[in-house]
C-alpha cells in the first residue's frame, strides 16, 4: 500500500547554512518505535551507538533515485520525487520520529585487528514499519570518524549507487541503493572532489565486527543482547534447529556462514571482485556490503587484485572464498563466549566448506546450461572438474574476458537451439588465441549439452550470463559526465544494469570489450 506524502512550507532560512538539520513533521516511511520487544538495533541501547545529527549538505540536487528500491520499500514514489525527501535523505531534515544514530564496531582489516571501528560516514535514520533500516553514507563526521571527514564524494557515491542496484539484478543479496544526491561542497581526497550522499537500504546493516566489538571487550550482556536481537529477528529457524546440539548460537554461526557461502560463490561466478573484505565489512545476512574498491572482471585473471591499497593481494579475487571463511572464524571467535564449546564452535563453521564448492559448482555449470538439480552429486563434481576447471583455464591462459565469452556461449546455443543446427564456436574462437586448447574444450561441452534440452541449457544460461555489468570504465565514463554537470547517464546507466540479461540495443557498446585506458584505472579504498 503506497504511503502518503505532505507538502512542506517553505524554510525560513537556508538549511545548507545552518549549522544543525532543520526538523520536519513527517517522513513517508513511518518509523517504528525502538522499545525492546521491537527486535529493532536502536532498543540495545547506548552502548551500541552514538545519537547525533546528520551535518547540512549545501545546496543539495537530485542526481538520481531507484524506483525499483522504492518499491521493495513500499515506500511512495510520490514522496521520492519531493523536495521533503531531497531535505531528508541529503541530511538537511531530521523527520518527526527519525533518530539518526551512528553505530560502533570493531574489526580486523587486511587480516589485522585494528580495534574499534564504526560508521565513520554513515548515520541510521532508523527502521521504518516496513523493517527497513535506512542509512545516509557522506551525512558528516561521527564520533568514529577517526581522521576522516565523514563525507563522500560524488565519484565513489556513483560507484555505490550503481553496483547495489546492479547487484541486486543480478540476483545476489546486497545492501539497497535508493537515492544519490550532490552538492558543490569541495572535499578534499587525492584532489579536491565534490561531495554526495548515498542513502543505503538493507534489512539490517549488523556487521561480524559488531560481535567482534563487544567481545574483544568482555561485554558478554551485549554481546548476547545483540546475538540474540539477530537471530530473533533475522534467524528465528535457530532457536529451535536440533542441529549442534540445539545451541541457538552455534546454529545462527552455521547459518551465516552458509550464508556467506552462497554470497560468495556468487560473487565468483559472475566475476566480481569486492577489493576490501575486512570484517567490518561483513554483512550477518550474507549481504554484499561496502561497495569502496570493487571491479567486475574483464579479461579473466584469478589473481586480480582490484584494490590499489591492497599492496600484499590478500583481496584478490582467487582468494575472497578463503578470506570470507577466514572472517567467519573471527565471527566464532567473538561468539564462543556464547556457544561455550570451542569444538561446537569450529563444527559450525565446517559447512561453509562444503556449502561454497557446491554453490559455485551448480552456479558454472547453470553459466554452461547444465542442469541444476545435480549439484554436490558425483556427476556434477565430474561435470565440475572435466568442463569447469578447464574453461577457467583456458579463460586465464588466454587473457580472455570473463563477461563476453558467457554472452557469445549463450548466444551460440541459443542460436543451436532455436535453429536445431549444430552449435557454432566460431565467435568465441575469435577471442582466444589457443583456438586447439578451445577447440578440444569444446568438444566436450557440446558432447555434455547433446544431453540436456537445448531450450533448458538457453533458459538456464540466459539467467546466469549477463551481458551487462558495471564494468571499471563504465562507471568512469558515467563520474566523468557527473563531473561535468551531465547526470543523465547515471540513471540510463542504472535502467540498463537494472536488467542486465536484456540486450539494450541503444547501449551494446557498453556490452563490448572494454577500451585499451580501462586497464589504467585505480581503485583504492578512497575510492
Amino acid at each position: 500500500m503506497p504511503l502518503q506524502t505532505m507538502r512542506l512550507s517553505p524554510a525560513r532560512d537556508n538549511p545548507a547554512m545552518s549549522m544543525q538539520p532543520r526538523s520536519i513533521p513527517s517522513f513517508a516511511p513511518q518509523w517504528s518505535q525502538p522499545d525492546p520487544l521491537s527486535g529493532r538495533f536502536e532498543a540495545l541501547g547506548g552502548a551500541f551507538f552514538t545519537y547525533l545529527q546528520p551535518t547540512p549538505l549545501p545546496s543539495p540536487h537530485w542526481i538520481a533515485t531507484s524506483a525499483s528500491t522504492a518499491e521493495w520499500m513500499q515506500l511512495s514514489p510520490q514522496w521520492l520525487a519531493s523536495d521533503e525527501a531531497l531535505q531528508v535523505l541529503a541530511g538537511n531534515a531530521v523527520a518527526q520520529g527519525s533518530r539518526p544514530l551512528a553505530s560502533v564496531y570493531s574489526g580486523h582489516q587486511f587480516g589485522v585487528w585494528a580495534g574499534q571501528l564504526g560508521d565513520g560516514r554513515a548515520i541510521l535514520l532508523g527502521e521504518t514499519e516496513a523493517g527497513f533500516e535506512v542509512q545516509l553514507k557522506g551525512a558528516g563526521r561521527t564520533p568514529y570518524s577517526r581522521m576522516g571527514d565523514g563525507r563522500a564524494v560524488l565519484r565513489s557515491s556513483i560507484r555505490e549507487f550503481l553496483c547495489s542496484e546492479a547487484m541486486a539484478a543480478l540476483g545476489i543479496p546486497t545492501t539497497r541503493a535508493l537515492a544519490l544526491i550532490g552538492s558543490p561542497q569541495p572535499i578534499a581526497r587525492e584532489t579536491m572532489e565534490s561531495a554526495a550522499v548515498v542513502t543505503r537500504v538493507a534489512e539490517s546493516f549488523v556487521r561480524f565486527g559488531h560481535f567482534e566489538h563487544f567481545a574483544a571487550r568482555d561485554m558478554q550482556a551485549e554481546l548476547k543482547a545483540l546475538a540474540d536481537l539477530v537471530i530473533d529477528r533475522h534467524y528465528p529457524e535457530c532457536r529451535s534447529a536440533t542441529t549442534l546440539a540445539g545451541n541457538a548460537y552455534a546454529n545462527f554461526l552455521q547459518a551465516v556462514s552458509e550464508r556467506t557461502a552462497r554470497l560468495l560463490a556468487q560473487w565468483q561466478a559472475v566475476g566480481f571482485c569486492h577489493g576490501v573484505m575486512n570484517t567490518d565489512n561483513m554483512s550477518v545476512l550474507g549481504l554484499t556490503i561496502d561497495y569502496g574498491p570493487f571491479q567486475f572482471l574483464d579479461a579473466f585473471d584469478p589473481g586480480h587484485i582490484c584494490n590499489h591499497s591492497d599492496n600484499q593481494g590478500r583481496y584478490a579475487f582467487n582468494r575472497q572464498p578463503q578470506v570470507a571463511y577466514w572472517n567467519l572464524y573471527c565471527l566464532g571467535q567473538a561468539l564462543l563466549p556464547l556457544i561455550g564449546d570451542e569444538e561446537l564452535t569450529i563444527a559450525a563453521l565446517e559447512s561453509y566448506k562444503s556449502v561454497f564448492p557446491a554453490a559455485y559448482a551448480t552456479q558454472m555449470l547453470r553459466k554452461l546450461g547444465l542442469p541444476e538439480d545435480e549439484a554436490g552429486t558425483p556427476a556434477a563434481e565430474g561435470r565440475f572438474a572435466l568442463l569447469v576447471n578447464p574453461l577457467l583455464q583456458l579463460l586465464a591462459d588466454n587473457q580472455v574476458d570473463y563477461t563476453i565469452f558467457f554472452t557469445r556461449l549463450t548466444e551460440a546455443v541459443q542460436q543451436a537451439a532455436a535453429s536445431g543446427a549444430a552449435l557454432d564456436f566460431e565467435p568465441l574462437r575469435d577471442i582466444i588465441l589457443d583456438r586447439a586448447g578451445f577447440d578440444a574444450w569444446s568438444l566436450m561441452y557440446s558432447e555434455h549439452l547433446a544431453q540436456t534440452d537445448k531450450a533448458q541449457a538457453t533458459d538456464l544460461m540466459q539467467k546466469s550470463n549477463p551481458r551487462f555489468v558495471l564494468r571499471n570504465h563504465l562507471g568512469e565514463t558515467v563520474i566523468r559526465a557527473a563531473q561535468g554537470g551531465d547526470f543523465a547517464p547515471v540513471q540510463q546507466m542504472l535502467a540498463v544494469l537494472q536488467s542486465p540479461y536484456a540486450p539494450h540495443p541503444d547501449h551494446a557498446d557498453w556490452a563490448g570489450f572494454p577500451p585499451d585506458w580501462a586497464s589504467s584505472i585505480e581503485i583504492s579504498c578512497s575510492s
